[in-house]
């Protein structure tokens, strides 16, 4: 069974990665033309929320105590699988 610090480690770390993704798709909309811009930035502010709300899970579960962080995970994979998806429909749209 995966302790809840290597799991939220395992998470920080692929967050990190979104948000360098995130950071990346800020410089390519600032190059786009116009419309491309406008579809970028939506695309992005979407990602943003989805980023915040997984990692307003992870933090709930850092808070919790080591028993009840596994209820939480369940919460946070939901949120995750939001997140996954959209990024990997972004990534296919602008690539």
């Amino acid at each position: 069974m995966e302790t809840k610090q290597a799991y939220e480690q395992k998470v920080k770390a692929q967050l990190d990665k979104f948000n360098a993704q995130i950071d990346q798709m800020k410089a390519q909309a600032s190059e786009a033309n116009a419309d491309a811009a406008i579809e970028y930035n939506s695309m992005i502010e979407d990602l943003s929320s989805k980023r915040d709300a997984a990692q307003a899970k992870l933090d709930e579960i850092g808070k919790a105590s080591e028993d009840a962080w596994e209820d939480l995970k369940v919460g946070f994979e939901n949120a995750w699988n939001d997140l996954n998806n959209a990024f990997k429909s972004a990534v296919d749209k602008f690539q």
